[in-house]
C-alpha cells in the first residue's frame, strides 16, 4: 500500500464501519482487502452473521476501492448491491473480504467482493456493487458515501 492510498482511507471515515470494526489489510488500486471479527452483536438469532453486516461490509470495501480510484475532488455513493449468502459464518469467525474492480469507468464503477472465512478460505457470501462517480460541486467539499 502506498503512503497516498494509506493516507485516503485514513481519510474515508465511515462511521458505521468504524462501528463494525473493519480492518484494512492491503489498499491497492486494483484490490481492498480487509478483515472483519464476528461479534455477538453482529449476528442473527443462530448466532451466526447476519447478512446485513456482510453487505455492509462488501458495501465498504466496494466504495473504498471507488475513492482511491476517484479524480480529485470526485466523490461516491453506492447506487445497485447483489450479495449472494453461500455460508453461516460464527460468532469469533474472522471474515477476509477482498474487493476488486470488475469496471472503472468515468461515470461508474463496479466492483466484486469475496468475503471468505480466514481459517478455512471457504466462502461466505460474494456482493457485486456499482458506485456511482459524483462529481465536484461549486463551493462545497463532496463527501464520500
Amino acid at each position: 500500500m502506498s503512503p497516498e492510498q494509506l493516507e485516503l482511507i485514513k481519510k474515508f471515515k465511515v462511521p458505521f464501519a468504524e462501528v463494525l470494526g473493519i480492518e484494512y489489510i492491503d489498499v491497492t488500486r486494483d484490490r481492498i482487502r480487509a478483515k472483519l471479527v464476528v461479534r455477538p452483536n453482529m449476528c442473527n438469532g443462530k448466532s451466526v452473521v447476519h447478512g446485513g453486516a456482510l453487505m455492509a461490509f462488501a458495501d465498504t470495501l466496494g466504495a473504498a476501492g471507488t475513492v482511491i480510484n476517484l479524480p480529485e475532488g470526485h466523490a461516491t455513493a453506492t447506487i445497485e448491491s447483489k450479495t449472494n449468502f453461500i455460508a453461516a459464518a460464527p460468532v469469533g469467525a474472522v471474515l477476509i473480504g477482498e474487493a476488486t474492480p470488475v469496471h472503472r469507468g468515468r461515470r461508474t464503477q463496479v466492483w466484486q467482493t469475496r468475503i471468505t472465512l480466514e481459517a478455512d478460505g471457504a466462502l461466505v457470501g460474494q456482493v457485486t456493487q456499482t458506485q456511482i462517480v459524483l462529481e465536484p460541486r461549486g463551493g462545497s467539499k463532496p463527501a464520500n458515501a
